[in-house]
């Protein structure tokens, strides 16, 4: 079924089953307005049909005003409503520090392959084995600088 936010007028479609008889607390995910729910005495429920409907266009004379719902003043359990906005960024030091960390496994990856081909690649890249020298040399350093900390 849709169900309609009374505050911002978004569309969420919402399984009917996990809207009991008696009624439901709902929060809608965009405007963060909450309301009671109650499927037999909301008009605005529109059940999902594939069959394509004719609408009618509302009358110039005749306008709807939508009136806000006042919200309830209830405990609302954090987690407990039915439609949850997802924050768009999501970016954590986890996440960050799992990149540094692929990168890192990429890099050596590269000198690997550039290691193991040096000699058909020394033709196109004349001083690559002076760079793949050099390059190993400072990871060795990194390493004894590492080893020196503890």
């Amino acid at each position: 079924m849709i169900i309609v936010c009374p505050s911002c007028g978004k569309n969420f479609d919402v399984d009917e089953n996990l809207i009991p008889d008696k009624g439901r607390l709902l929060k809608c995910g965009s405007c963060n307005q909450t309301w009671f729910f109650n499927k037999n005495d909301n008009v605005e429920v529109k059940p999902l049909t594939n069959e394509v409907v004719a609408e009618e266009k509302p009358n110039n004379k005749e306008k709807k005003i939508r009136k806000p719902v006042s919200n309830f003043s209830t405990n609302i359990k954090k987690g407990s409503e039915l439609v949850k906005y997802q924050p768009k960024y999501n970016f954590t030091l986890g996440k960050f520090l799992s990149y540094i960390i692929v990168s890192i496994i990429t890099f050596i990856a590269i000198i690997i392959v550039l290691d193991t081909f040096k000699d058909p690649l020394s033709n196109v890249f004349p001083n690559l084995e002076l760079v793949l020298y050099n390059l190993f040399e400072t990871l060795r350093d990194l390493i004894l600088f590492a080893k020196d900390l503890n």
